[in-house]
């Protein structure tokens, strides 16, 4: 390519790209001015359709707009011809979860066997369905289980967990409460609970709406409770 043609090609890139600034800086202006509700703009960037642009605010909410922020789209952006949910692709793409960056410290760990796979959950202890998920786990061997407890069917959860987290010993706690039907423990003794306000304000971050919600080593994310033949399925494909 010889200077010329390289100096139009640089050329035409900058316009381009002052082009999408000055309607980003639209869209900020007129999207505060219309909507103030509305949180602050994170990022806006094109999308496949001409003319539309997508708005992302509070880390993962998606919305989409037109170049002068005449209208607010909300709802799913579908590609008909690879029939692929696109806004869902974004959203999870955006809280996904890198297990090596979970806070360990805010969880109680269980180890069966070898303890070599790993799994971290979030459960709620008057969650019906992790009571089903737990005594269903108990077939899964050779495994090390970061449970962060995540209250969030209200105020009796919340009282469960504190209990369960100031118990001597917490997995022994868990475990009676939630495969043994014990009654849950009265804490040992008043304890620092503040790893349960993480655990909500976590969840919240990575849109984490309902218990049990596994995630994986490869940062797969699997909500609801899953039996134990389909756990062992995930973690093999999480070693890949």
């Amino acid at each position: 390519m010889n200077l010329f043609l390289k100096s139009l090609l640089t050329t035409a890139i900058a316009a381009t790209c002052l082009g999408v600034l000055a309607q980003e800086a639209v869209i900020r202006k007129n999207m505060a001015q219309r909507i103030p509700q509305l949180k602050a703009i994170d990022e806006v960037n094109p999308t496949a359709i001409p003319g539309i642009f997508e708005i992302r605010v509070n880390g993962s909410e998606i919305y989409y707009t037109d170049a002068k922020a005449n209208y607010l789209i909300q709802g799913n952006l579908i590609d008909t011809r690879e029939r692929r949910n696109l806004t869902e692709e974004r959203v999870e793409k955006l809280t996904a979860v890198k297990f090596d960056a979970l806070p360990l410290k805010d969880a109680f760990t269980i180890v069966r066997g070898n303890g070599q796979r790993k799994l971290a959950v979030f459960e709620d202890p008057n969650c019906g369905y992790c009571k089903r998920f737990e005594r269903d786990l108990q077939k899964v061997d050779n495994i090390t289980i970061h449970m962060f407890l995540y209250p969030i069917l209200g105020a009796d959860s919340n009282e469960k967990s504190k209990a369960i987290w100031c118990a001597k010993d917490r997995a022994l706690a868990w475990q009676d409460w939630m495969v043994r039907d014990q009654p849950a423990p009265p804490a040992a003794a008043m304890c620092d609970t503040s790893a349960l306000t993480r655990n909500v304000e976590l969840g919240r971050t990575y849109k984490v709406t309902g218990t049990p919600t596994l995630i994986f080593t490869n940062g797969s994310r699997i909500p609801g409770a899953i039996d134990a033949k389909q756990v062992e399925k995930l973690l093999a494909e999480s070693k890949e």
